[in-house]
């Protein structure tokens, strides 16, 4: 029996229907992809044409539409991967090859913490380039708002607000903000993505506080979250909303992506990209460079500022050693997935 791709959702449809997506891919372990079905959760493998076809990092993903057909109670095997609507990818740690965290979002949420850990602007930064490039709209959740009663991470995320970015204020111990999160969520398909021990999974528990997921505390030497989540799971919250619990993500590597490309994927500077003296102004040191006349008339944030600067040459150090040609094709690669 095959679970055909007529069955798929369309790339284009609303995902707010009143039922699960048919055919969603919603965890991997190993070569096996748990699938919800019509006929319930079925544990699949990936045909073996179908590895030959695709890149092996870019197999089957939590989201990804599949056609899967039955081969046994509760088994099938996955015969084809509908086109990806948008994804949440990364480069692979010391690879070469891109990591597809999770396909197909209404939005991302990137979660950081007010303290315990410390709060993480550069991360917030490459998630927000990250979401840009995909078209993927990006909700900022600050997580242990208990913990900062003078708001200092809540002033440090100004700036974002100021550019439209929306930002929801949480506490797991006090239940502040859980309601207004849950607004954001209702009716979507979203990912909550950021450090280890920022309390992602607590928040996915407040939600669901039946499920046994594991919570990680931060470490007292370091300073950083414990990774619990060791592998994004799709988790339903009601009929209409659903959420990926996403690993922790010490260090966010940006996948093909060139560095003259990236101040386009920075809110506050489109308006200025076509004032600057020259026509391939990196923004950095180029003299008649509006982006830089705006950050010194305060219209953009210094300290973003800087931080496009570090990733401005993280990119270029990754074009240098990889190759410009091969960078863009890589890129091209990654518009067409």
């Amino acid at each position: 029996m095959r679970i055909s791709r007529g069955e798929l959702v369309a790339e284009e449809a609303e995902h707010t229907k009143e039922s699960w997506p048919e055919n969603i891919v919603v965890r991997v372990r190993g070569p096996f992809y748990d699938v919800w079905t019509s006929q319930g959760v079925i544990r699949c493998v990936v045909r073996g044409a179908l590895k030959r076809e695709r890149r092996r990092e870019d197999l089957v993903v939590v989201g990804d539409r599949v056609e899967v057909r039955i081969v046994g109670p509760g088994e099938g095997v996955i015969e084809a991967v509908a086109p990806r609507r948008r994804a949440l990818v990364r480069r692979a740690r010391d690879r070469e090859v891109a990591q597809v965290i999770v396909a197909n979002l209404d939005q991302l949420v990137v979660v950081l913490a007010a303290a315990q850990p410390e709060l993480s602007l550069g991360m917030l930064d490459r998630f927000l380039v990250v979401a840009e490039s995909q078209d993927l709209p990006t909700v900022i959740c600050l997580n242990k708002v208990d913990l900062d009663p003078e708001g200092r991470a809540r002033a440090a995320l100004a700036p974002y607000r100021a550019i439209g970015y929306p930002v929801v204020e949480t506490s797991v111990v006090t239940r502040v903000g859980l309601e207004e999160l849950w607004r954001m969520l209702e009716g979507k398909l979203s990912a909550l993505a950021g450090p280890s021990g920022v309390g992602k999974t607590s928040l996915v528990k407040a939600f669901r506080p039946e499920l046994e997921l594991r919570i990680g505390a931060v470490s007292e030497a370091t300073g950083r979250g414990r990774h619990t989540t060791t592998a994004s799971e799709l988790i339903q919250l009601d009929e209409r909303t659903f959420l990926v619990d996403t690993p922790g993500i010490g260090v966010l590597h940006l996948w093909a992506l060139l560095p003259e490309e990236l101040g386009q994927y920075y809110r506050e500077f489109r308006r200025y990209l076509g004032a600057c003296a020259y026509r391939d102004c990196r923004h950095l040191d180029e003299p008649g460079c509006a982006v830089r006349a705006a950050v010194e008339a305060g219209e953009i944030d210094a300290g973003r500022y800087e931080r496009y600067r570090a990733i401005y040459q993280d990119l270029e150090e990754e074009a240098e050693r990889q190759g410009r040609w091969e960078v863009e094709r890589l890129r091209r690669e990654r518009r067409t997935r």
